[in-house]
């Protein structure tokens, strides 16, 4: 495998040769075992004593991060601080167990760690197509049982499974046939190469470049520019061409000539320039100089949890998953513990505790990795006064000048500070005794006082608005009071009565019922309370399984905090990830203007005329699928080739919403062929949503899920593009994507 500049590295040449690691479990589970690098420089080898262990490897794609000394909850619990210069983590994508390790000394730790950083930066920085050919080539190892670099037909059949295709005895006999030009009865060498060109054509791609191919055979700079804006509807020059010849050609002679061959051109197509997300929305576009309010917020609801909210565990874990992907708005429900140390859990059920302060210190170390935009700490606070003050110090002493505890410049201010004032801060939300400008006068709370508790448990149960809940009470630390400066809790009342007497740092938190009844009701006063002040929206207590509300309409009508169960990979989930898509995954995207403006009248319900009414038809041709995932094993046995079939999903507006599917291809996951259309109306674009879905056709029971992208319609380019696919939670899946054409043109 070609490891762009890392040959010769010592660090790779350690981890190609390998060593012993203490791999440790629990306080009596710690043993020896070997691990290395094997020579496709993409897959760890551990030695494993299990008997019936089908797997000892893990791919270095499956890892999300390695994390040096004592940071999983494991290490801390089972080994000692003296060991802390020797221990590191390995962390993986989805619900795979993280990987607890002990090198022999620091100096071999340093090894391990740099080199595994290393070789995750090159996967990562690896192009899509050469993705593609190092996992077609690793299948191909696999295929070849006798290891001799030889392929007999029978293990050119199992390689096709192996891929996702399941071919007839014939066609597999007619490939091979064609490839073995030495008639040896086996593929070798160049005869290998042949049948993986073979293997790899694609036809479509064929068709769209012949047909702008008017030199040599070849695109040249004219031809390039051609397909850019018919095809693409791109206002681009020929130097832009230029640019992308230089930037993806493959044959220098070509280079040289300024021509694009067939390699190169499916090579821009499977790049960024190529993807369906916009290349300048992957980086921060927006104005980020506007009140905190006119943003929607990317925010997580009881974040402590990994599971179900009855009995499942609490974890720093869920936080440092929730931050790095790039939630800015985080709740921490908090108790008395023992020892007179606060906990965070789910209160009165049998979900585990954790410390408040680790979670601060957890916050205080990835709150800014990957976005440098402020950080929201919800506080449920069911405390005793004297753990407040805990809380307090914690807060104060571990967050240190990241905390805000007093609000930006020397005079009260009238409108929150912007995303870009606050970058690198910490807000926390919660109650306050008294008014934020008693922090420029002398009316300064001495004493701590009585309030109403804050808790979404004591709400009314689904759907019942009478009688109302009974008020439980709870005396708040000054303390803890004086650090709520842009979030102070307050009960809602209703619009009217915000609009008069709320100021705008006055925050209420809604239970999705009561919020979705206020959208469909009062959708422009929520939209103009909106407007300057924040609003949080957090699921129904009945949802004890951590499932997700659809967070869509609550967007429709200006909610910021739309809060949600990150720990739950749901179809719910897949539209927040595609909502903070753009922006550089900032965690804040800019609401449209017509959300913001005090003069707009906007209803997502009933759709007047005005400045957000932009009617459109969205044009989409599901095209191909490139080497999709197989599915479910364990359910299809050994037919485990999918049958695939894409949806395509509309999510805005309510008259924007749609879903169209294809047909489903018979056994093919490696290189499936739609070519079906579709049209969407859409009347506000700029509020819609597109997903993609991939699923297993199943005639028997529910289809399985295969892979999803979902983005803003604003977002996507038009033209033909790749569409990257993701795991339900989230994860990109190496090498498998969806080939599609779409156009989003004005409506008659």
């Amino acid at each position: 495998m070609h490891m762009n500049g890392l040959e010769g590295d010592l660090d790779l040449q350690f981890l190609l040769v390998g060593g012993p690691l203490v791999k440790i479990c629990s306080n009596s589970w710690k043993k020896n075992r070997y691990y290395k690098l094997q020579e496709d420089c993409q897959t760890f080898w551990h030695e494993s004593k299990k008997k019936f262990k089908k797997t000892q490897t893990f791919s270095i794609l499956d890892i999300e991060s390695v994390r040096k000394g004592r940071q999983s909850e494991g290490l801390k619990k089972y080994t000692d601080a003296s060991v802390e210069d020797r221990c590191f983590s390995i962390f993986f994508k989805g619900r795979k167990k993280n990987l607890d390790l002990m090198a022999k000394s620091e100096e071999e730790l340093n090894k391990w760690v740099t080199g595994l950083e290393k070789i995750i930066n090159n996967m990562h920085n690896l192009s899509d197509q050469k993705k593609r050919e190092h996992w077609i080539i690793s299948c191909l190892r696999k295929a070849d049982k006798n290891g001799d670099n030889k392929m007999t037909l029978k293990e050119l059949k199992h390689f096709m499974r192996q891929i996702n295709v399941d071919v007839s005895d014939t066609y597999a006999a007619e490939i091979f046939k064609k490839c073995d030009i030495s008639h040896s009865g086996t593929l070798e060498g160049s005869e290998i190469t042949e049948f993986y060109h073979m293997l790899t054509y694609r036809e479509e791609i064929d068709v769209i470049y012949a047909k702008y191919a008017q030199t040599e055979a070849q695109m040249s700079a004219r031809d390039l520019l051609n397909f850019l804006l018919n095809e693409q509807r791109e206002q681009v020059t020929e130097e832009d061409a230029h640019r992308l010849i230089e930037k993806y050609e493959v044959d220098q002679t070509a280079k040289q000539k300024k021509h694009m061959t067939k390699d190169g051109f499916l090579m821009y197509l499977q790049q960024e320039d190529g993807c369906i997300l916009k290349p300048t929305h992957k980086f921060e576009y927006q104005d980020m100089d506007q009140p905190l309010s006119h943003y929607y917020i990317s925010s997580s609801h009881n974040t402590y949890l990994m599971e179900d909210q009855l009995k499942g565990p609490s974890s720093t874990e869920a936080y440092i998953k929730a931050l790095m992907k790039s939630c800015r708005c985080v709740e921490l429900d908090c108790w008395d513990g023992v020892n007179g140390e606060p906990v965070i859990y789910h209160g009165h059920t049998l979900t585990s505790k954790v410390l408040f302060k680790d979670v601060i210190k957890v916050i205080k170390e990835y709150a800014f990795k990957t976005s440098e935009y402020p950080v929201i700490l919800s506080l449920e606070n069911h405390c005793s006064v004297d753990q407040q003050k805990l809380m307090a110090h914690y807060l104060i002493s571990i967050l240190g000048d990241a905390l805000v505890k007093k609000p930006l410049g020397d005079t009260m201010p009238t409108n929150f500070p912007s995303p870009k004032a606050l970058k690198g801060k910490i807000l926390i939300k919660g109650k306050r005794l008294n008014k934020l400008d008693a922090v420029f006068t002398s009316n300064k709370v001495v004493e701590d006082e009585t309030v109403s508790e804050e808790d979404e448990a004591a709400e009314c149960k689904e759907n019942s608005e009478k009688p109302k809940p009974k008020k439980t009470k709870i005396k708040l630390a000054r303390e803890l009071s004086d650090m709520v400066i842009y979030c102070k809790s307050v009960h809602f009342n209703g619009f009217e009565h915000a609009r008069d007497n709320q100021a705008f740092y006055e925050m209420s938190s809604f239970k999705e019922s009561k919020a979705f009844h206020l959208a469909e009701t009062s959708a422009t006063a929520f939209i103009h309370h909106n407007m300057d002040k924040l609003s949080r929206i957090y699921p129904a207590g009945s949802r004890t399984d951590s499932s997700n509300y659809n967070p869509v309409p609550m967007w429709n009508v200006g909610c910021q905090i739309v809060a949600l169960n990150f720990q739950t990979p749901s179809k719910e989930m897949h539209l927040n990830q595609g909502r903070f898509r753009p922006n550089g995954f900032c965690g804040y995207i800019l609401k449209p203007e017509f959300q913001r403006s005090l003069s707009s009248q906007f209803d997502p319900n009933t759709l007047t005329k005005g400045p957000w009414l932009k009617k459109k038809i969205f044009h989409i041709m599901v095209i191909s699928a490139q080497q999709l995932p197989k599915v479910n094993r364990d359910k299809h046995k050994n037919k485990s080739i999918v049958d695939p079939l894409v949806r395509v999903e509309i999510h805005g507006v309510q008259a924007d919403n749609g879903s169209k599917e294809t047909n489903y291809i018979d056994n093919n996951g490696f290189n499936p062929t739609w070519n079906e259309g579709f049209q969407f109306p859409i009347s506000v674009p700029e509020l819609a949503l597109v997903r993609f879905v991939v699923e297993d056709h199943d005639t028997a029971s529910q289809n399985d899920f295969i892979g999803q992208y979902c983005l803003p319609l604003t977002s996507a380019q038009n033209g033909y593009r790749h569409v990257p696919l993701l795991t339900k939670r989230g994860d990109v899946i190496s090498s498998a994507s969806l080939f599609v054409h779409l156009m989003l043109i004005d409506a008659q």
